[in-house]
């Protein structure tokens, strides 16, 4: 029998002090059954980091693979933002470079491989899409707390993420690579 996705709710306090941004969030999210916690939680933290109006999850999942993981929609229905998870591949981010305004890369990963490809392919507005890094035993320590109701609180500051719940509170750097 074929395992089905587990869903978790994150009910997050989010003050994102770089872009002056203050809200809860009550995200429900699908975590597919080949995905890892390091994925999942780089997307809701990607989601937490760039929240605003017309912000959603990609309908099609982690099935779609031509979609963004985390989109946003203009008020006419355009496509305003392309964000991806991991380590995309060039062709992908060349594709979203070209069908949004904006595209930015989170991954949990060493992003120095992505950084070779992208300056290996050519990529267009390469220069203009920032790749932020996760450290690993950040999310290491943050996939502890992993439940099926999660509430944590989110403060991002000049680069440094700052989680905290009744479990404590865990701080690890983003780090922006162009």
């Amino acid at each position: 029998m074929a395992q089905t996705a587990t869903l978790y709710r994150f009910c997050l306090d989010v003050s994102d002090i770089d872009r002056d941004f203050y809200e809860s969030l009550d995200l429900r999210v699908a975590m597919h059954p080949s995905e890892i916690p390091h994925y999942l939680l780089t997307r809701i933290l990607a989601f937490a980091l760039n929240s605003k109006r017309g912000l959603e999850f990609s309908p099609g999942g982690l099935s779609d693979t031509d979609a963004p993981c985390i989109r946003c929609l203009s008020d006419n229905g355009t496509l305003d933002g392309w964000i991806e998870v991991g380590n995309p591949s060039a062709r992908k981010l060349h594709k979203a470079a070209k069908a949004a305004r904006d595209v930015k890369v989170y991954t949990y990963k060493d992003p120095k491989s992505l950084l070779e490809e992208i300056a290996a392919e050519k990529v267009h507005r390469a220069s203009e899409i920032p790749i932020y890094s996760l450290q690993p035993k950040f999310l290491d320590e943050l996939a502890k707390w992993l439940e099926r109701t999660n509430e944590w609180s989110v403060l991002h500051q000049e680069g440094v993420l700052t989680v905290s719940s009744s479990h404590g509170t865990l701080e690890g750097s983003l780090t922006r690579h162009q």
